[in-house]
């Protein structure tokens, strides 16, 4: 979701009140594109956060802090030579565009006051920060320089005069009025929809508001401007004009709109926003939190996505591997069950010994071993005496007898590192933060599943991640360990031994504790704990999915078992159907 005019309008007017006569103490460059600059005013410390990444140019007041590179660059220096110490003395957004300028004084190598400007340009891949003498009007550097192979419209260079980006023609809603905004109407294209001409025609509005207003005006938005008729004509333009009026009055709304069931982030505005009627909205006063909550949450979703694709495809990798050795196994098990008949052609060739001679290739004897007693023909080494043909078939049979003791061994441990590799994947998906998906992963080269990148290198340690917390309808709290890790913790350590422990019956899935208080748990409290350790597993999908309950007290964890492997005894067993809006329905205490 881009910045438009009307979120930057807000985030001037919020630099205004907490920015202006601020002096600069500190100028940072974590990142390639990004900037951070330290502010003080009248004791209170605040970070403006700036980036030009193409991905997500953003601007805002933040309070996370990022480690900074050992050697600042170029750049960065650059900023701290013109800008520390300074005072910023105006903050203004040009026409309405997506560009803010921040104005510093400061003393210049002579000793006299100053002017630079910082110009913040959001404007998606072409997004800048450039440094600007105010008195020359010459851009001083830019985070981003812009030669002519780059450009051959408009070049960012040191020394070159500074100008705004291209104009796209269009008009700057704070300076409209009924009159040009139907004379807009009329010049535009007819086939034109309707919120397209809103945000084609007018600086600052995005394709949100653009639908945002079509939508209080009751028009459908994807509506061909000819289809329009005079009162439609009248109601969009007092919707536009609505929201144009809160911005020039500095009346603002800011929100985030998600997904809850999918996790996803639909959106962001300074204004309210009422066409997401399906989707949780949340009001928060200031727009720099709604940004720094947008975008962080939305850098989050996509690390743990990208990082949960990466281990994902490397733990499949391991378990299809497990399968084949396991239907490998199987063959081999199944052919140590033949075992018994190479006994028995040993011990009939032996009472056999007087009428069979070296070189013959086979004997047809009788099988005393049968009920019937029919005859069977056995195959011999002709290079052998019947004696050694004998003992070449009981070697054959103890060595499958041993292989069937072998094998049987290698099948049960084949098959323990199946579960474990499930486990594994569900833990997966049930992560909510990139931490959680890093903790797995440690785990996984703590087993040997993965080669350790590092060596040598002490790793820095970071705080446990935290399992997912609900409180049930009774008042009872139940925590879901979101992988082993967390597992381990709350089985072993963390629940008292009369607390509940859930499991799904032989599903891979998160453990789960209910916190007893020292009492008998209410039978609703132990189906809403069974219904999150059913959708917390492999069998989230499935119906009448089994989930085994027991006191913690009937939980231990064999000898050599893998990370979040236990036993279990003296269990009941609640069959439930997973439903995500019965998960939404408990109550969830947010980390």
């Amino acid at each position: 979701m881009a910045l438009d005019g009307i979120v930057i309008n807000s985030l001037v007017n919020e630099f205004k009140s907490k920015m202006l006569n601020g002096k600069i103490d500190k100028v940072y460059q974590p990142e390639r594109e990004e900037i951070v600059i330290n502010i003080r005013k009248k004791g209170q410390k605040l970070k403006l956060f700036i980036s030009a990444a193409s991905n997500n140019p953003r601007i805002h007041l933040t309070e996370l802090t990022k480690s900074n590179p050992l050697n600042p660059p170029m750049f960065c220096m650059l900023l701290r030579k013109h800008l520390q110490g300074g005072k910023i003395i105006d903050i203004k957004q040009p026409s309405f565009e997506r560009i803010i300028k921040i104005e510093v004084e400061n003393l210049d190598e002579l000793g006299e006051i100053s002017v630079k400007e910082i110009v913040i340009e959001i404007m998606g891949r072409h997004s800048n920060i450039i440094l600007v003498d105010k008195k020359s009007g010459k851009i001083i550097d830019a985070i981003k320089r812009i030669t002519p192979d780059i450009s051959s419209v408009r070049q960012v260079l040191p020394g070159l005069k500074y100008s705004y980006p291209p104009s796209q023609n269009k008009k700057n809603p704070l300076k409209i009025d009924k009159n040009i905004f139907f004379k807009e109407l009329d010049s535009a294209n007819d086939g034109t929809v309707i919120y397209k001409f809103l945000y084609r025609s007018f600086t600052g509005i995005s394709p949100l508001v653009g639908r945002e207003i079509c939508y209080k005006a009751g028009i459908d938005e994807s509506k061909q401007l000819a289809l329009l008729n005079n009162e439609e004509k009248e109601k969009l333009y007092q919707e536009f004009n609505k929201v144009i009026s809160d911005v020039k009055n500095n009346f603002y709304n800011p929100c985030v709109i998600f997904d809850e069931e999918n996790q996803k982030l639909i959106a962001f505005s300074a204004i309210d926003i009422k066409q997401y009627n399906n989707f949780k909205k949340e009001y928060i006063h200031s727009i720099s939190k709604v940004l720094e909550k947008f975008y962080y949450t939305r850098d989050k979703l996509d690390r743990l996505k990208q990082k949960s694709i990466e281990l994902k495809k490397l733990v499949n990798t391991k378990l299809d591997r497990s399968l084949k050795k396991l239907a490998k196994q199987k063959e081999e098990l199944l052919n140590a069950e033949k075992r018994e008949k190479y006994k028995i052609y040993g011990d009939l060739i032996m009472a056999n010994l007087y009428h069979i001679n070296k070189g013959d290739s086979n004997v047809e004897v009788q099988n005393f071993y049968s009920e019937k007693g029919e005859k069977i023909k056995i195959n011999l080494d002709p290079r052998l005496t019947p004696a050694e043909n004998a003992q070449k078939y009981y070697k054959r049979y103890n060595k499958l007898k041993n292989a069937h003791v072998e094998v049987s061994k290698q099948i049960t441990n084949t098959k323990d590192e199946i579960d474990y590799l499930e486990n594994i994947l569900v833990s997966i998906e049930n992560c909510s933060d990139p931490s959680e998906i890093d903790e797995i992963r440690e785990e996984l080269i703590k087993e040997g599943y993965i080669k350790s990148k590092l060596r040598n290198r002490k790793k820095k340690k970071e705080a446990p991640s935290n399992p997912y917390h609900f409180i049930s309808s009774d008042g009872y709290d139940i925590y879901v360990g979101k992988n082993n890790k967390q597992n381990d913790y709350l089985t072993l350590k963390f629940a008292n031994k009369e607390d509940i422990w859930l499991h799904t019956k032989e599903i891979p899935g998160s453990h789960v504790i209910v916190k007893s208080k020292g009492e008998e748990v209410p039978e609703n409290t132990l189906k809403e704990a069974a219904l999150l350790a059913a959708f917390y597993s492999k069998g989230k999908m499935s119906s009448n999915v089994p989930v085994d309950y027991t006191e913690r007290k009937n939980v231990r964890k064999p000898n050599g078992a893998k990370p979040g492997m236990v036993i279990y005894d003296n269990n009941n067993t609640i069959y439930i159907t997973p439903k995500k809006t019965e998960v939404n329905k408990i109550k969830k205490v947010e980390d």
